[in-house]
């Protein structure tokens, strides 16, 4: 080969490769998370999430990109949602049951995986158990199923009890209506007086427990909600400081100091949410 030539080749392949580095980049999946949390207080799920993203053969920044949407609550979902679809993200990844309404709701082409506190098929999510059909596919998480026990076990650990606060948070409607529904119900046939406030900010939930302070209902039970989870410290904190029997539906509060917890691991759902995601973007269809 004469040097012109060879020369000439050397600079033909140095130029492609910033073209080919590109394209490589460009071919890399994004998987959209879309979550209630609060940044800072979801760290132990983002460590799931990633464990998860490690068990499906891909690393965050290498083969794999992720575009976190942490909502802090639950009125910017549609809009959240419907960002990452216009972005055309590889799959969505939604922790909730209000996220995977919302993602659901703002595309029916990209892939969806789920966490769904209740029945998915009743939400619409999906088209049966059995074969779930369309973008979306998941994990039902039984938050809901299990309230009427939660309150039992409360009742359990305070045979005397009579008066039970129920704390809901009035912007996750989808979660406040099942609650609500299984835990009229349960009361009716525990004999219980059941009392509801309501929360959906920080201050809220201190004016909340200033009000318990005063009123001394016999226990609290705090409903499945994705905004409370991430203020459990608060929450246990404030329980604790009130004296205030309180029952939550995840152990996370048990371990940021609440008295007890009745549920499915929210950190191991996350994981298998993630596995799921990992199985749509090897080309499983949802």
């Amino acid at each position: 080969m004469k040097r012109r030539e060879f020369v000439s080749l050397l600079g033909g392949a140095a130029a492609a490769w910033p073209l080919a580095a590109r394209a490589q980049q460009a071919a890399v999946p994004v998987v959209g998370f879309l979550s209630p949390m609060a940044p800072g207080s979801s760290e132990h799920v983002l460590h799931a999430f990633r464990r998860g993203l490690a068990e499906s053969g891909r690393i965050e920044g290498q083969n794999v990109a992720v575009d976190y949407r942490l909502a802090s609550g639950f009125n910017r979902f549609p809009e959240l949602a419907t960002d990452l679809a216009r972005r055309q993200v590889s799959v969505i990844a939604a922790s909730g049951t209000a996220a995977a309404v919302a993602a659901k709701a703002a595309t029916q082409t990209i892939p969806i995986a789920f966490i769904a506190a209740e029945d998915p098929v009743k939400l619409g999510l999906v088209a049966s158990l059995a074969r779930p059909g369309g973008n979306a596919t998941g994990i039902n998480f039984f938050t809901a199923e299990v309230n009427a026990k939660r309150l039992g076990l409360l009742r359990e650990l305070l045979p005397a009890a009579r008066k039970v606060a129920i704390l809901i948070n009035p912007t996750n409607p989808i979660n406040m209506r099942s609650a609500l529904a299984e835990l009229e119900q349960a009361a009716r046939d525990l004999s219980l007086q059941i009392d509801i406030v309501n929360a959906s900010t920080i201050h809220e939930i201190d004016a909340v427990f200033a009000a318990l302070a005063r009123e001394r209902p016999d226990a609290l039970l705090v409903a499945p909600d994705g905004f409370f989870t991430s203020r459990r410290v608060q929450l246990a904190a404030l329980a604790a400081r009130h004296a205030v029997p309180t029952s939550f539906s995840v152990r996370d509060y048990v371990e940021a100091g609440g008295l007890m917890s009745y549920g499915a691991s929210l950190t191991d759902a996350h994981r298998q949410l993630v596995v799921i995601s990992g199985r749509i973007l090897k080309g499983i269809k949802p």
